[in-house]
């Protein structure tokens, strides 16, 4: 089932024309309409479904610099510092505590990866450390195993991902800003080779800039337009337990759970592997580019063949405007979550930490995520429709570095100058020869 999510009441009125379109009310987008809005532009934020629908609200809710390919650290660092003032500035409740990120140390292969990326951390003056037995025993006093010690960030947070974009797309409509949900965007119009207008179910709105955010949709609205986005998916799965005893008042992540303390007293557990990868035409497609991924995470996968690949082999690519597309055809992306891995990661919580024994699950849910071959998102413009832009691909860490990486798309749809360097994040990194593999923990 779906997570609830905060409800975003849809704008009374269609505009005609903005400055910008922003399509997909997730973290990102409602971040980028958000910064959009505060320089002073026009913006129509629209959905197809709710604020924070799929992703953006099935996530763990960790908000963390520890562990990032030290190609995103900086736009990390960059998001934390956003996370840390969101409430004020949108006077609204992401539910965002900086309370620490624990990642426990199993095995020496671990430590030896753990103490590596150290090394990138002090580069940015970052708060982590590796703590030791002693040192574990004191941040997680409960736990009954006897790991090596454990990378901790106390600087990192958490937030709820299912008021954290809500809030914000409140914030952008009391801006002035238009939020339309219930609301697909079929496609653009251009006019001299650049974007014109969004056409959406309810009309077409003009417009001069128009940025997409539409996580797992983002390569299937690209390829109605003849751009290559080389974007997949992979199931994960969450459960949200019953109130239980505080363990840690973070996020922990281990070899057999990961979990974050709720502000409710409950918890969010899922693991960090396996998630299920549902091989579909494009995985064949693109299985050169990536391939260096699947070698990394081959022992975190799941591979499934089944009605997955007749559904996105018959998919329609090639929509008319004036007709109903994909995304009006699922308003949300809603796959039904594994249960029994969701049941063996409640079941190894409770061995190590004997404390929470009397957790039940109260809630589980699935989303889809959508990765790219490097695990690192695309945010940049697309050249081949001058007015288009993107941010999209984030491999799992969107919720975190959103509210960064809005502000970098904002930026780079208004000319201002990005908060950090964008080259990581370039379209063409995918066909200019870069070699494409995940580097982060």
């Amino acid at each position: 089932m779906s997570p609830p999510v905060r409800l975003v009441r849809s704008s009374e009125n269609m505009p005609e024309k903005v400055d910008v379109v922003v399509v997909g009310a997730g973290i990102v987008g409602a971040s980028a309409a958000w910064f959009l809005t505060k320089r002073g532009l026009k913006v129509a934020l629209c959905e197809k479904g709710v604020v924070a629908g799929e992703q953006s609200s099935r996530n763990w809710g960790f908000c963390r610099q520890q562990g990032r390919d030290p190609r995103e650290l900086p736009l990390a660092i960059e998001s934390l510092r956003i996370w840390r003032e969101l409430d004020a500035e949108i006077e609204n409740e992401t539910g965002f505590v900086e309370a620490g990120i624990i990642y426990v140390v199993g095995t020496e292969k671990e430590l030896t990866q753990y103490e590596a990326w150290i090394e990138h951390a002090q580069q940015y003056q970052l708060d982590t450390h590796f703590v030791g037995r002693e040192g574990l025993k004191e941040l997680l006093p409960e736990v009954q195993a006897d790991y090596l010690g454990a990378l901790y960030t106390p600087s990192d947070g958490r937030a709820e991902p299912a008021e954290a974009a809500p809030a914000i797309a409140t914030a952008v409509q009391r801006q002035g800003a238009t939020v339309l949900t219930g609301c697909a965007v079929r496609g653009l119009e251009t006019m001299g080779g650049r974007v014109s207008a969004a056409v959406t179910e309810r009309g077409t709105i003009s417009c001069s800039a128009v940025l997409l955010t539409g996580g797992a949709w983002s390569s299937l609205f690209l390829k109605r337009h003849g751009i290559v986005f080389p974007q997949l998916k992979v199931r994960s799965s969450v459960m949200c337990t019953t109130e239980g005893p505080q363990v840690t008042p973070g996020g922990l992540w281990g070899p057999d759970f990961g979990i974050r303390r709720r502000n409710d007293g409950k918890y969010t557990l899922s693991r960090g592997g396996p998630s299920t990868f549902y091989l579909v035409p494009d995985a064949f497609r693109w299985f050169g580019k990536f391939w260096n991924a699947l070698l990394a995470e081959r022992k975190k996968l799941e591979i499934s063949l089944g009605r997955h690949f007749v559904d996105e082999l018959i998919q329609d690519t090639r929509w008319p405007f004036d007709a109903e597309s994909p995304f009006e055809r699922t308003r949300i992306l809603d796959p039904p979550p594994d249960h029994e891995m969701l049941d063996d990661a409640l079941a190894s919580l409770k061995r190590r930490f004997p404390l929470l024994r009397d957790l039940e699950p109260e809630e589980t849910w699935a989303g889809m995520v959508d990765v790219t071959p490097d695990a690192l998102p695309c945010i940049a413009p697309m050249d081949e429709i001058p007015g288009l832009f993107l941010a999209s691909g984030f491999s799992g860490h969107g919720f975190g570095i959103g509210p960064g990486a809005g502000k970098l798309a904002a930026e780079l749809v208004s000319g201002a100058t990005p908060c950090v360097d964008p080259a990581p994040f370039r379209h063409s990194r995918f066909f200019d020869g870069t070699r494409l593999a995940p580097d982060g923990l």
